[in-house]
């Protein structure tokens, strides 16, 4: 541990003690210029807060964070369900961190490591550059990915494109020649962009099957059920509407369900419908979908975050789990 105090921290930084005091604890209350400074004095000089550090040691309490964005989606409750599972029985408790912004992101991934607040850390569906991957390095916070990859922490991955080709090719076999695609407009910065991926995939297949992808078959918008409805209400408003469509997500194929239901259509032999994820409900609405191992993906992570924490010498893991077609009713 470095002797580097706060004080030194705030006078090689040109700042005073309550900002590189805010920059630790409340980041985000801080302008980005003047926390990548203190940032960047508190990475060269080596500092840990000390007091934090005892303070931690002699609660001695065990807590693993998530941090993630959309927290509210069913698919980060479905895999967070697997996390809790692991956690039930270690002497760990559990602390969640929403990210609804670039700012939370990077201030959670510049704060954690170097307040000690946590023995361990999984971050999901977040990117982050080399500047944080050195920062969770030198300060030794353990850290396992869920869905992206970096070469120096273990990370479990699925192929977005490989799903993307799955729905596809089972649309394809079932007859379908007029495919469409609901799925996402945008997405916010911090985050990855899962439907682009699954999309490429499906347009890759169609394409070599012969059957172009137009891009009145493609409908974007922001993500959630309502959306998905509307969008799909547009689709099939076309002269010549799809005869399926796929959804980058569950909770958005069933906003497509629910258009079709609405307009009298038969699902799904006037319209077949494919979502992926896989989430429980799915089985209970009969929902065709590319299944990928939500909860499993939560139950590794921390199988792997406690070994680590058990073993710092242990070996990087790089896991890429499989996704499979489920095919109910929809289709």
């Amino acid at each position: 541990m470095s002797d580097a105090t706060i004080y030194d921290v705030a006078k090689q930084a040109g700042v005073s003690i309550s900002t590189v005091s805010r920059v630790l604890n409340s980041p985000e209350q801080v302008n980005v210029k003047t926390r990548t400074r203190v940032l960047a004095t508190i990475d060269s000089l080596h500092f840990v807060p000390k007091a934090e550090a005892v303070g931690r040691a002699r609660k001695q309490i065990g807590r693993l964070g998530v941090l993630a964005p959309f927290f509210t989606y069913p698919s980060f409750v479905q895999r967070l369900r697997g996390v809790a599972e692991r956690l039930a029985t270690s002497p760990y408790e559990l602390v969640i961190y929403n990210v609804d912004s670039i700012a939370h992101r990077d201030s959670y991934l510049a704060s954690l490591p170097i307040t000690r607040r946590l023995d361990g850390l999984v971050v999901i569906s977040l990117p982050f550059d080399e500047t944080v991957a050195q920062r969770l390095a030198t300060h030794d916070l353990p850290t396992v990915l869920i869905e992206h990859a970096h070469e120096s922490f273990s990370s479990i991955e699925i192929d977005d494109v490989a799903g993307g080709r799955l729905a596809a090719q089972h649309l394809i076999t079932r007859g379908h020649h007029r495919c469409a695609f609901v799925g996402d407009a945008f997405v916010p910065d911090y985050a990855l962009h899962t439907s682009a991926r699954r999309l490429a995939g499906y347009r890759q297949v169609l394409q070599d099957a012969g059957l172009t992808l137009t891009d009145h078959y493609i409908a974007l918008g922001p993500h959630g059920l309502a959306e998905a409805q509307q969008l799909a209400h547009q689709l099939l408003d076309l002269p010549e509407p799809p005869t399926a469509i796929f959804a980058p997500s569950d909770n958005q194929a069933m906003g497509v369900l629910k258009a079709a239901r609405e307009r009298g259509l038969v699902v799904p032999q006037q319209l077949a419908v494919v979502g992926f994820d896989d989430l429980e409900i799915a089985d209970y609405i009969g929902l065709t979908t590319v299944r990928q191992p939500l909860e499993e993906s939560g139950r590794i992570a921390i199988d792997l975050l406690l070994a680590r924490l058990s073993d710092q010498s242990r070996l990087v893991q790089h896991i890429k789990l499989p996704l499979m077609i489920v095919q109910r009713e929809t289709t």
